[in-house]
């Protein structure tokens, strides 16, 4: 089969398909709605491959736009949806020259001749932040689905491409993007009472049984570097960290176009504030800026903190020091140089001084690792480390968005995170050698606080996994 006869054949089956998307309601509304929960509304939205535009409608883009190479299909679109724009293109050989917020590719790479060509092109059509949404099916249905059309349970098909996760992932690292996360959704595609909950709610978002999904997710990004530098913001929220105070500023490295150290003091007991002031007229060549939070706990310090900072990067240095200042510059390269959107660091891989984390608090750090990681589609290894650093754009973005969990997370760490996720930023690791600390001792309680993290795992697996 030819290129041309392919595009014969969706050309000429335009009403037949419609026909069968009607019959198969549940399973396009399925798609529709995950792409929606992906991709927040506002946004200026291109699909490629849009058909009659059903789905570019339902992501309620400030600016939408749709292609196609069936002018059967455009025709229809623009009739049904006239506040959204449609072209008659063709991605592999494509006119279009505007940029997009997002970029959907839904069930097309499975018919497209040249997906390379065509993600090459899309490159074009991409800002620095676009994301890019892709759906397929699952390879490993491919004799269920061929099984179907045999039997007339659903409509047939020319030959298609049956591109594994890796093949995508490989074609989209050739044409300049990296894939943030992948999702696994729709273990019964057809609506049935009760049965469907249990399959599509719960059985198919548990490990190991989410790989035999019918459809798969994958969110992408272009790696459009530079070697800009930026004004950065150190937050320290510190309570009861008299000893550590100076440390932070005398170990810490000049980096960036501009620094400044904002001190966050949480109610200490042991003069903890008038260290900070002592400190800030100690070291007038140093922009530092100390003030008492207004709340309680780590996650209003950080909030008040970023709330003052002034600085396009935003950073966090826990007072303990136990994550080396140090190792502060390896973050700042790895958010200017595009390695990741948001960074944050591990210390579950080297070797830690003996009585740097305790053996509970250690097992319990691996587990939300691998429980974010599954929550999340994002491989993370150590989700409580104190360090994190994102732009202040994005975290502007984390705001806004905030109204979706919640004021939940007293730590602040969970909420970067989760925020980070639903914003679809590519979130990398900084391998650290965690220290003892020098001054002071843990102000975590193992079993209290390891119960609300758990608690808010819950919470968050219930908003951003089983939809």
């Amino acid at each position: 089969m030819t290129k041309e006869d392919i595009r014969n054949f969706f050309e000429k089956t335009a009403t037949a398909r419609d026909k069968w998307k009607k019959r198969n309601r549940f399973y396009h509304k399925s798609i529709e709605r995950y792409i929606s929960f992906i991709i927040p509304e506002g946004k200026r939205v291109l699909e490629v491959g849009c058909s009659n535009g059903d789905l570019l409608s339902a992501t309620k883009p400030s600016y939408g736009v749709g292609i196609d190479f069936s002018e059967n299909y455009i025709n229809r679109a623009r009739e049904k949806y006239p506040t959204l724009v449609f072209h008659r293109d063709d991605v592999e050989h494509l006119e279009l020259n505007e940029t997009f917020d997002y970029i959907i590719l839904s069930d097309l790479v499975n018919c497209l001749w040249d997906v390379q060509t065509a993600m090459h092109n899309i490159r074009r059509l991409c800002h620095p932040q676009t994301r890019i949404v892709i759906s397929q099916y699952n390879y490993l249905w491919e004799p269920i689905l061929k099984a179907g059309e045999s039997l007339r349970l659903k409509l047939r098909q020319p030959a298609q491409n049956w591109f594994s996760i890796s093949d995508i992932d490989n074609i989209l690292q050739l044409e300049g993007f990296q894939l943030i996360k992948i999702e696994r959704k729709l273990l019964l595609p057809k609506y049935v009472p009760v049965l469907n909950f249990i399959f599509n709610k719960f059985l198919a978002n548990l490990p190991l049984i989410n790989k035999l999904n019918l459809v798969n997710f994958m969110v992408a990004r272009p790696l459009l570097g530079d070697d800009q530098q930026y004004s950065v913001s150190i937050v320290v929220p510190a309570r009861n960290e008299r000893g550590n105070i100076e440390n932070a500023i005398r170990r810490t490295p000049v980096f960036g176009k501009s620094r400044e150290f904002i001190f966050v003091e949480g109610h200490s007991s042991d003069n903890t504030y008038e260290e900070m002031l002592r400190v800030q007229q100690a070291y007038p060549g140093e922009n530092i800026k100390v003030f008492q939070q207004s709340g309680k706990g780590k996650g209003n310090a950080v909030r008040e903190g970023f709330e003052a900072a002034t600085g396009e990067v935003l950073m966090i240095l826990d007072a303990d020091l136990t994550m080396p200042p140090e190792e502060l510059p390896k973050f700042y390269d790895a958010l200017r140089y595009n390695k990741g959107e948001f960074i944050n660091g591990s210390r579950l891989v080297y070797p830690m001084d003996k009585n740097a984390m305790r053996f509970l608090n250690l097992l319990a750090n691996k587990f939300f690792g691998w429980f974010f990681s599954f929550i999340l589609g994002q491989r993370l290894k150590d989700t409580l480390c104190g360090t994190k650093v994102l732009y202040k754009t994005d975290y502007e973005k984390i705001i806004q968005n905030r109204s979706y969990f919640g004021d939940f997370d007293p730590f602040g760490d969970f909420d970067l995170l989760f925020g980070a996720a639903k914003l679809n930023l590519k979130i990398a690791e900084i391998i650290i050698r965690y220290r003892d600390r020098e001054y002071g001792s843990t102000q975590i309680s193992r079993f209290r606080h390891g119960w609300l993290l758990i608690r808010m795992s819950l919470f968050a697996a219930r908003k951003i996994k089983f939809i």
